[in-house]
């Protein structure tokens, strides 16, 4: 008596799985319907039509043959539950996107119907409720097992969190201050994304104990705002406060290391700014690198301009490089700049201006201080070049 209905079965589950806009509608649910997941970026998205085209086979697959939840799908449910805890999603967000494609899924065998007997509709609510039932338990276990190891392993926990913050992988800024919370540490914001690497021609990948003896040098005794570092590569990533940016070129120099400084992106763009500056290191020239001093946001874009991807507008570039100078009391500093620059020396841009050449050099003085960019030096008059022609 059963043999009928579950060929119909059989009939609907190769169809729905051999149709991709099943497992699109799934994805495009989830990604209106639970916040954290419309917050996802584009790299997280391959990896959720990959979870809502298995969870979909095993579900239907259940449902033909009457079956249950394996342990190699709870095994699955469990570390799925696990990575999520590792990268901040909360639980029930997860749990909800489950009940959403089970919506959808119910929606799509519903389009079929026709086709079904009412056993059918019976088996469908008996399967979806006691695998949610089940998977549910699975999950919450395992995410709050996960989330007590990380927590016991604080700098295991840290690095994972930069780890996740470089990639891209976090949902929120929500989801990452309850993180966060649940680590007991406050992230540094205003923030400081060092990535640094020896100087050398051979850069084997580097070793976390230099990186983290790097973040210990860095760091400010005393201070509540929690630092971390991973390595990428050949290179260390620290997350720092602000503030230590300034003692960044003193410390790399010391090591005969060199780095990039990113200061002003927001904590949800922090893989923004490691790319800005990972990408400075890898283009910028012998010349851009002076001991006790570190390439910053202004080095990072001016390089990425000239490389023909540039992060941020022109104006925005310009007003990174020249600071105050932009200010319309400041105008006889860009005159004497420009004067600088295009006139080659000192005494050729006093001429131009009808100034002493004393009076110019002080002007020049002024420049470097309100820039900490010295015309004098090529590669930092070049950036200050490129900012005065395309600024507005």
């Amino acid at each position: 008596m059963t043999s009928q209905p579950v060929g119909a079965r059989e009939h609907v589950r190769q169809e729905m799985v051999a149709d991709p806009r099943v497992v699109a509608a799934i994805v495009s649910a989830v990604h209106e319907q639970v916040p954290v997941y419309a917050a996802l970026d584009d790299s997280r998205l391959p990896e959720v039509r990959a979870i809502a085209a298995w969870g979909l086979e095993r579900l239907l697959h259940l449902w033909v043959t009457d079956g249950a939840l394996e342990p190699s799908d709870l095994r699955r449910f469990r570390g799925i539950a696990a990575a999520r805890a590792a990268d901040g999603r909360p639980v029930q967000a997860v749990l909800r996107a489950y009940r959403v494609a089970a919506t959808v899924l119910t929606d799509e065998i519903a389009a079929r119907a026709p086709r079904l007997a009412a056993a059918d509709a019976f088996a469908l609510t008996r399967m979806l409720l006691t695998a949610l039932d089940t998977l549910s338990e699975e999950m919450t276990t395992a995410y709050a097992a996960t989330d007590e190891d990380l927590a016991a392993d604080r700098d295991r926990a840290l690095r994972l969190l930069l780890d996740d913050l470089i990639a891209g992988r976090h949902a929120s800024v929500g989801a990452l201050s309850d993180r966060s919370a649940r680590l007991g540490v406050q992230l540094p914001d205003p923030y400081c994304l060092l990535v640094a690497e020896p100087v050398g021609a051979e850069r084997p990948d580097m070793a976390l104990d230099a990186a983290t003896g790097l973040l210990e040098a860095l760091a400010v005794p005393g201070d509540e705002v929690v630092s971390s570092a991973t390595v990428r590569g050949s290179r260390a990533v620290l997350l720092l406060p602000g503030a230590a940016a300034a003692r960044a070129g003193a410390v790399l120099g010391a090591r005969s290391w060199r780095g990039c400084a990113i200061t002003g992106e927001s904590l949800d763009r922090v893989a923004v700014a490691h790319r800005l500056a990972a990408d400075a290191l890898d283009t910028a020239p012998a010349h851009a690198h002076r001991p006790g001093r570190v390439l910053t946001d202004a080095d990072a874009h001016v390089l990425a301009l000239l490389g023909g991807h540039p992060a941020a507008a022109p104006d925005q570039v310009a007003r990174l490089v020249l600071g105050p100078l932009t200010d319309p009391g400041q105008r006889h500093l860009m005159e004497a700049l420009t004067a600088y620059i295009d006139a080659g020396s000192a005494s050729a841009a006093a001429r131009v201006l009808h100034l002493h050449a004393q009076s110019l050099r002080y002007r020049l003085r002024r420049i470097h201080a309100l820039t900490s960019r010295d015309p004098r030096d090529p590669w930092q008059r070049l950036t200050l070049d490129i900012a005065r022609t395309i600024r507005p």
